[in-house]
């Protein structure tokens, strides 16, 4: 997967994933890429201001984002938040993830919230099905229930 940064004809700037470089010609060109505020199919890539140096100073081995740490208590509290909400509101199905999401979509289980392992041929399988999940890379544990 690659992100690149988008910007519509009207100036909206925005985010797309795409399997690489050719993805994106090949849906710019049938005009599928579209901006998800306006809808304008006009888009085209900008630069990304990840590693966008701003000052002549600067060099490349100072961090653009120096007070970064200072958000280090918050974000370390908000994965918190975040780790526990996802194991209260799903129902942890290890590796059967694959399976278990297929009997939920074609009705042979209950629907729920589910979080498990999948492989990369799992979840291709399930995007071919048309079954939608999302990744989220998770942390080794520590004792978040504090």
């Amino acid at each position: 997967m690659i992100a690149f940064d988008l910007q519509c004809s009207n100036g909206h700037v925005f985010e797309g994933w795409f399997e690489d470089g050719n993805a994106y010609v090949t849906q710019k060109k049938k005009n599928l890429i579209l901006c998800p505020a306006c809808n304008d199919a006009t888009v085209s890539k900008v630069p990304s201001t990840f590693g966008v140096v701003k000052s002549s100073r600067q060099t490349a081995r100072e961090p653009q984002n120096a007070n970064l740490n200072i958000l280090q208590p918050e974000f370390e509290t908000f994965k918190k938040t975040v780790i526990n909400f996802v194991e209260k509101n799903s129902d942890d199905v290890g590796c059967d993830f694959a399976k278990e999401a297929l009997k939920i979509h074609y009705g042979a289980s209950e629907p729920r919230n589910i979080r498990g392992i999948s492989t990369t041929d799992e979840e291709k399988m399930l995007q071919d099905e048309g079954i939608q999940f999302f990744k989220v890379p998770v942390p080794a544990k520590p004792d978040y229930d504090a």
